[in-house]
Formats: structure tokens, sequence, C-alpha cells
């Protein structure tokens, strides 16, 4: 499986994605490896923000909105931002859940992706956001 046909991401350009379910969490992982990117995982939101916290390189969060624990993924981008202000966010949503987000109005440079997307929808999504 490959994302899009668009261009190649840059040398290490890192993803950091948070989600509890392990399976989505691992094929967006090597969707995102066999397009090119560093992908860093994390299953929760507390776990998510240590990544963030760290010196580690991030070039785009992707994070469920429902995340078990403390933190959810709204949270999780908002502390991520007093760190890395201007990081580029992918909020992953049920259908159910896009209403809660738009409410809550989305900063800039976050975007959001329904679920069920097509690895297509998902890369193309990435390479708008990353390419600014």
């Amino acid at each position: 499986m490959t994302i899009g046909t668009g261009s190649r991401p840059e040398p290490d350009e890192t993803v950091l994605v948070i989600d509890d379910e392990p399976t989505l969490r691992m094929l967006m992982g090597e969707v995102l490896e066999d397009a090119g990117y560093r992908v860093l995982e994390a299953p929760d939101g507390n776990a998510g923000l240590t990544i963030l916290q760290s010196a580690a390189r991030i070039d785009l969060l992707i994070t469920d909105v429902r995340l078990p624990g403390i933190l959810n993924g709204r949270e999780v981008a908002k502390a991520a931002r007093v760190a890395r202000p201007t990081l580029p966010v992918l909020f992953i949503t049920g259908y159910a859940e896009i209403t809660a987000i738009a409410e809550g109005r989305l900063e800039a440079g976050m975007q959001v992706l329904t679920k069920p997307f097509t690895i297509d929808a998902l890369g193309l999504k990435i390479r708008q956001i990353i390419a600014g």
C-alpha cells in the first residue's frame, strides 16, 4: 500500500501517530513509512505527550480525538502547541464526533479526517498539511 502519487517527504520528515486502536495505528504507521516518512507511535495521550515534549523532530501530529486515559486528542494537541506552536495537527475522528470538534473551532494548522477514510485520502491530507 502506498499513499497517493504526490512528492516524497523530505529526509527525516516525522509523523507522530497517536491512536488507541493498535491495528489502525500500525496500519497508518506502515503506510506512512512506505511513503518515506519516519513514524513515531503512541497508544494514548500521555505517551504521545511524552514524545511531543522530547527533542524528537515531529513535522505532523496525527491523533484520534477520543483517547483513553487523562488526555484526549484535543488536549494533547493543545499541550503540544505550548512547546511546538506551529506544529500541524490532523485529528482522526468518527463522523459523530466531528460536530464537537467544529464547535470547538480548530486553530490554524489543525484539520480533521473522518473515519472511515481511504489510504489515498490520508496521504493527500498529510501532504497538504506538511506542504503548508
